[in-house]
């Protein structure tokens, strides 16, 4: 059960209403996940959101590389509702099936590109070493360039304050729906 209590838009103060309204007109469209939460610190959500939106909207990274970069943050930090959510967004974007459910369970995946190979191998030695080896970095580096390896380190800095934050209020998936990480 979430800690937070029922979300009530009517209830938000000036400075949440402003944040808010400004999640909700943006490519979002809706307050999801992390968002409740973070508008009781209505600075934080700000700024937070406006990091989220770059991350997930403004890089030059691929789509997929991006959501393979979100579910491995994700299926770090045990975020069920970070999976759940972007493991959706994921297989739109074209990640095979197969490629999910190998991360989902913790296996190594097989992947078609070595754009998304170097991009696997950076985020999971980022997040299972707290650094990356000299080769990682070349690898990346020549894949992607330095801002696309800066962009997709921000993206799971992004990520894992988003699974933190829904861990922390226990922000469960939608109702009728399973914790894909059980």
């Amino acid at each position: 059960m979430s800690r937070l209590p029922p979300f009530d838009l009517e209830a938000l103060n000036p400075e949440q209403r402003a944040v808010a309204d400004a999640i909700v007109a943006g490519p979002r469209g809706g307050l999801r996940g992390p968002f409740q939460a973070w508008l009781s610190s209505p600075t934080l959500a700000e700024r937070a959101q406006l990091l989220g939106e770059y991350c997930r909207f403004g890089t030059e990274l691929a789509d997929d590389v991006r959501e393979l970069a979100i579910i491995l943050a994700g299926k770090h930090w045990g975020a069920q509702f970070e999976f759940w959510a972007h493991a959706r967004l994921a297989k739109q974007v074209g990640l095979p099936d197969d490629v999910i459910e190998a991360i989902r369970t913790g296996e190594r995946p097989t992947l078609a590109r070595d754009e998304l190979q170097v991009a696997y191998d950076l985020v999971t030695e980022s997040l299972n070493d707290h650094r990356v080896s000299d080769t990682t970095f070349a690898r990346a580096t020549s894949t992607f360039g330095e801002r696309g390896v800066v962009d997709l380190i921000g993206t799971v800095g992004y990520y894992s304050l988003v699974s933190l934050t829904l861990n922390a209020f226990e922000v469960e998936v939608p109702e009728g729906e399973t914790n894909p990480l059980a």
